[in-house]
């Protein structure tokens, strides 16, 4: 099922490779397809294809820009292989695992886990990072695709401050699961985030505190697009999210966990895909120049005016 109304879409950034990435994703989970292509020209980064695509029915995006964000775990895709939905799941589970795995790493081998019958962590070729599981029936169930925050680093043990501040931000929006580590020989603290999940403007995410010592952290290379249908709603969500203002460019902004969210107009999307050369190139012109996104001026752009 394609979530027709999803108001919030992970955004991936490549160096060239956004196009290629789209369609191996689109080859390898059921339900996925690839559904516009725009290249943006004159921009920063030269000129940047910019790509909309589903997988197994959930909306991305992605853009070729250029070498300037590295993809790392701290942001990964569980992907849910439901047994009650699929009666083939584990096999399904195998096939995907084995098309992630041409070119790239395994994270944690697929297995079984304490917490799972059978779960892997794999970076694909690309850099992007999926967390592979056989959903136990029984529980509540989820979308197949659900974006992952790791909390790490001096972010460790702020998953649970986060969510909070997530729901208090977005509207429709629910806490789910919350799992806490136990007392053990560490080095996570007991009590901190082992496993949760929430729901934003009708989009689960999941996230976990981990304190081993990973090299990276949030970055550029996975956003999240928040759709607005008002200036209000731009200038609310800005405002409220918003905490790096060196960080703000082209509707880009960090929160102070480091997370990058796009804030643009949901009817950004038509401007692009159906607009003529002339409004596409007015267009970029125009937002290249702002840092919160300012609608009148985009439509004047559009319009020519």
């Amino acid at each position: 099922m394609t979530n027709i109304n999803q108001r919030i879409v992970p955004h991936i950034w490549y160096d060239k490779e956004a196009v290629e990435a789209a369609h191996f994703y689109a080859s390898v989970f059921p339900d996925s397809r690839v559904t516009s292509v725009t290249t943006l020209h004159d921009t920063p980064s030269g000129d940047c294809d910019q790509v909309s695509f589903e997988i197994w029915g959930q909306k991305f995006m992605a853009i070729s820009a250029g070498p300037y964000f590295k993809l790392n775990p701290s942001v990964s895709f569980f992907v849910n292989f439901d047994p009650s939905r699929d009666k083939d799941a584990a096999k399904r589970m195998d096939e995907v695992w084995d098309k992630l795995s041409e070119g790239g790493m395994a994270l944690m081998p697929l297995d079984k886990y304490p917490f799972s019958e059978r779960f892997g962590w794999i970076q694909d070729k690309y850099g992007v990072s999926w967390q592979l599981i056989l959903t136990n029936p029984e529980g509540e169930e989820r979308p197949a695709i659900i974006p992952s925050f790791m909390f790490i680093g001096n972010n460790c043990g702020k998953a649970e401050e986060a969510m909070d501040f997530y729901l208090s931000v977005f509207k429709n929006s629910r806490q789910g699961t919350i799992a806490r580590y136990p007392k053990g020989p560490g080095p996570d603290q007991e009590g901190t985030i082992m496993f949760a999940d929430f729901m934003l403007e009708n989009l689960w995410f999941t996230a976990m505190d981990s304190a081993h010592d990973h090299k990276f952290s949030f970055n550029e290379a996975i956003s999240f697009m928040v759709k607005c249908d008002s200036q209000e709603e731009i200038d609310s969500y800005w405002e409220q999210l918003s905490a790096v203002p060196e960080a703000e460019q082209c509707g880009w902004l960090k929160d102070k966990y480091g997370v990058s969210w796009q804030i643009v107009p949901a009817e950004m999307d038509e401007m692009m895909e159906k607009g003529t050369p002339e409004q596409l190139a007015r267009v970029t012109e125009a937002f290249l120049k702002m840092k919160k996104f300012e609608l009148a001026e985009l439509h004047k752009a559009f319009k020519g005016e």
